[in-house]
């Protein structure tokens, strides 16, 4: 997670827009033309608030969207809460219900916010709705907090950076 707006103390404002971790993230990156580019920003009373724009390149069925790209959706709105922790955090389990198609073009609105914690563990929640209110679907995932160098010690810098060490197929 990259130093921000948010690095001083105490929990960040609501409306907060919460950066990028990393420019090239699927789920948040902004220089990714095939990814969600979801912005994220604080919401009220410890949760944050995402939209999801579905496009023809989020589909999986002809005009609706890919229930592995939702899925993504609310990893990232999930994971996105780290940013209130202040606490990196990994994915190790996401549950979707799908409740509704969701056709291409919808504007989904996706809330969230932690359950609860327990030592290194957090249990967060998520509803992503339509812009009427009614439910699309809704997820469920357990977080588990990592050092602050995981994501050096297990990542790359930069795609380009990958592929300058000639190791595309790594």
């Amino acid at each position: 997670m990259s130093e921000s707006p948010l690095a001083n103390d105490g929990p960040p404002s609501p409306g907060t827009l919460l950066p990028s971790h990393y420019r090239e993230c699927y789920g948040c990156g902004p220089e990714l033309d095939f990814g969600l580019r979801m912005e994220t920003k604080v919401g009220s009373q410890g949760t944050i608030v995402a939209n999801l724009l579905v496009t023809d390149a989020h589909q999986g069925a002809p005009g609706l969207i890919h229930g592995g790209v939702l899925a993504a959706a609310f990893d990232e709105a999930l994971g996105a809460l780290s940013w209130l922790t202040r606490t990196p955090a990994v994915t190790a389990r996401l549950e979707t219900d799908f409740r509704r198609p969701v056709p291409v073009g919808s504007d989904l609105h996706i809330e969230a916010w932690i359950e609860s914690e327990n030592g290194r563990k957090s249990w967060r929640s998520a509803v992503a709705t339509f812009r009427d209110g009614d439910e699309a679907a809704r997820a469920h995932g357990l977080f588990v907090e990592v050092p602050r160098d995981h994501f050096k010690r297990h990542g790359r810098k930069t795609s380009t950076d990958h592929k300058e060490r000639g190791q595309e197929n790594d």
